[in-house]
């Protein structure tokens, strides 16, 4: 009861910080160039960085100059803002930042808690045409011209309108009305069987209404490159918000279950001691490979185990949003895109 009313404060907490920055009694900054925000309402993975990640890819492909905007939790930079290099060190750069940077080489990805003072730096330096907020919906001192929010099956079932301590919602559920568009993170058939029940629930969301899903591609050794041979004695290993959906990935991969899931908490930085012990893990179970996230990847490359691999997965998201993007925000090059990502 205590945490229930508890949720209830802090949503109405939040709501008027919503309000003071609508009104301007606390000053925001407007970029002079398209930002997008790509961000949830809940704590925990909802997949923000796959989706930024394939942004920035869609950005690129349109011949656009992208900049990446993110607070990079647990990034610990000589100092801000910071350019994310594909070789910059993962204790400088953050385990995400550098993933996305890596994914998208042609983009820029700038880590700074200060966003609006890391997008006035990017856009003084690098001269982009579209700026994305990871992890933005409640960063509200950034004006944003879409707000893209991604919701998980289960906030529209036990999760509903559970917010902190109570649940896992930062906001409560008026917070909704903010978004441009949902993007439901469910396979297409699960979203369409749930979108007339989420709307039903939900009749003031916004659209359009999108799903996302992953695409099994196979596995890889960590440099990317080189594919290898799924092997049904595997372990995995993940320290990311949602392990249990590490591990319906890797049954798209692998075969049978892993002969064990190491689970760290999210963002964990791997230790010496932590890389031996899962290599010693491995050896005990008799293990042919090591599974893990690219996520994870970037801080256990150095493990120089060649039972090492990445899980080579593939966001796939569908109803449009290429083209609705293209249309809402006046940008080219929507007609290129590929249809099946679109």
């Amino acid at each position: 009861m205590a945490r229930a009313v508890a949720g209830r404060l802090y949503a109405h907490a939040m709501h008027i910080r919503e309000l003071a920055y609508a009104r301007g009694l606390i000053p925001s900054w407007r970029p002079p160039v398209p930002c997008i925000s790509v961000g949830n309402i809940r704590w925990g993975g909802s997949g923000k960085t796959p989706v930024c990640s394939r942004l920035l890819g869609m950005f690129v492909k349109w011949g656009l100059r992208p900049v990446l905007l993110t607070r990079g939790y647990r990034a610990r930079p000589p100092k801000y803002p910071y350019l994310v290099h594909t070789d910059s060190p993962v204790f400088e750069a953050g385990d995400e930042p550098l993933m996305l940077a890596r994914e998208n080489p042609q983009a820029h990805v700038v880590v700074d808690p200060c966003r609006n003072r890391g997008g006035k730096w990017a856009l003084e330096r690098m001269g982009p045409d579209v700026l994305i907020l990871d992890d933005g919906y409640q960063h509200l001192a950034v004006q944003r011209d879409v707000d893209l929010v991604l919701l998980r099956p289960e906030d529209f079932t036990h999760d509903w309108g559970r917010v902190i301590p109570s649940g896992p919602w930062r906001e409560g559920a008026k917070a909704l009305h903010r978004a441009s568009a949902i993007i439901l993170h469910a396979p297409p058939e699960e979203a369409a069987r749930l979108e007339p029940e989420i709307r039903a629930k939900a009749p003031n969301l916004p659209g359009p209404f999108f799903s996302c899903s992953y695409q099994a591609k196979g596995l890889c050794r960590p440099d990317g490159r080189t594919a290898l041979d799924p092997d049904e004695r595997y372990i995995l290993v993940s320290a990311v918000g949602s392990p249990a959906g590490v591990e319906s990935t890797a049954g798209l991969v692998l075969p049978g279950a892993p002969l064990e899931h190491m689970r760290f908490a999210d963002h964990h930085s791997f230790t010496r001691a932590d890389k031996k012990r899962i290599g010693q893990r491995a050896d005990q179970l008799g293990a042919r490979r090591i599974v893990c996230t690219p996520k994870d990847g970037v801080k256990l490359e150095d493990m120089d185990d060649p039972r090492l691999c990445i899980l080579d997965v593939q966001l796939d998201i569908r109803g449009g949003l290429d083209r609705w993007l293209s249309s809402r925000l006046d940008l080219q090059g929507a007609d290129e895109s590929e249809p099946s990502q679109g």
